[in-house]
């Protein structure tokens, strides 16, 4: 049985024990995808939404002129490919960027479980919100802002979302993203991304070693970022408490 993270759902409202083992256990027999490998193709049929239980994957959406733009960055503990819930085939490409451990959630399942248990329908509902509130502010910091600002906000979201579960060390982590996908996620190329880590470096705001990267001023990094640092409300009013549903 796949042991689900419940990181996005601990930040969100207070849950009770048979709650938390009931998310604990979404999800069918855990996948093994290797490093690169395909989890899901855009327009493939849509019959599931995938639980990340360990690992690094992409999302992302192939435009006309062949170019690949990443959406999302997906670090364990995330649901994927829950936007072409409302589609017939998948809008987006599902990869892994290191090996990852992966298990779907099928919506013949997911109907049972927002029957059987109602609360669970606001406790996704409000998961989603947060996603929409990330990829606002990615909207807003692609088109808005330079290509050294788009970086600094990128690598906040990814110190950020890498503290909840534990990744984290002094404003250090593993960061598996190559130049190139570095760049289809800024929409910058891959020469643009190198200049402006090096600046970043020369300016005594980040240290690289290998994949481990160190944010060495992170609150003037935050004064720098174009968008502001979001701080989700715990048990919001509008959230049913636990038995009230």
């Amino acid at each position: 049985m796949p042991t689900y993270p419940l990181t996005r759902f601990n930040e969100q409202a207070s849950m009770t024990d048979a709650e938390a083992a009931l998310l604990r256990g979404l999800g069918e027999s855990a996948v093994l995808y290797r490093q690169r490998s395909i989890i899901r193709r855009e327009r493939q049929p849509v019959e599931a939404i995938y639980l990340l239980l360990e690992g690094w994957a992409t999302s992302a959406i192939r435009l006309p002129n062949g170019q690949r733009q990443i959406v999302k960055v997906h670090i364990t503990g995330d649901m994927m490919g829950t936007p072409s819930m409302v589609l017939d085939t998948a809008a987006d490409t599902l990869t892994a960027v290191t090996d990852c451990r992966v298990a779907t959630l099928s919506f013949s399942h997911l109907r049972e479980l927002l029957i059987s248990h109602p609360r669970m329908g606001p406790l996704f509902f409000m998961s989603v919100q947060i996603e929409r509130l990330a990829l606002m502010d990615i909207v807003a910091a692609l088109g808005k802002s330079s290509a050294r600002e788009r970086l600094i906000q990128l690598l906040l979201d990814l110190h950020d979302r890498l503290a909840k579960i534990g990744a984290v060390e002094e404003g250090r982590f593993d960061m598996p993203l190559t130049q190139e996908l570095l760049g289809d996620v800024l929409g910058l190329t891959a020469v643009h991304v190198n200049r402006t880590m090096r600046m970043l470096e020369r300016e005594g705001l980040i240290a690289r070693q290998g994949q481990r990267v160190v944010l060495s001023d992170v609150e003037r990094l935050r004064r720098i970022s174009p968008v502001p640092p979001r701080k989700v409300r715990f048990d919001p009013a509008w959230m049913p408490a636990p038995g009230e549903m």
